[in-house]
């Protein structure tokens, strides 16, 4: 089992950078894929970046690619989220998620088994 706590998040001004962190406990964090997801307001869960175990293989949403990237550090057990040229769009909930590795990609919310508690990102115009 693993618990996840996200922080970093906060006011950003449009076309700036911003990093969120996911602290993991648990003996086998270096077990699970990472991933991040947020939440805008009235809109459903939708994926951001998917990391493998290793740190090697990593996903990310159409919508962010060439703007977020997704790390870890397993000797940490830390997960981030680098945000780059952030937009208004970007605001939302940004939730951290666990799963152990499958044959699937990583990106539907429901393939993962544990979630943080969520960090709020805003983004100003």
């Amino acid at each position: 089992q693993v618990q996840l706590v996200e922080s970093g998040g906060g006011l950003v001004q449009a076309g700036g950078s911003h990093r969120l962190s996911c602290a993991a406990s648990g003996r086998t964090f270096s077990s699970y894929v990472m991933a991040w997801f947020r939440q805008a307001p009235g809109k459903e869960r939708e994926f951001v970046a998917a990391i493998s175990v290793s740190g090697i293989s990593t996903v990310i949403a159409a919508t962010v690619k060439g703007r977020f990237t997704i790390s870890r550090d397993n000797a940490k057990n830390m997960v981030y989220l680098q945000m780059n040229s952030l937009k208004p769009g970007d605001t939302a909930v940004y939730y951290c998620a666990a799963k152990p590795p499958g044959p699937n990609g990583g990106t539907f919310s429901g393939q993962y088994n544990y979630w943080g508690q969520g960090t709020q990102v805003t983004v100003s115009s």
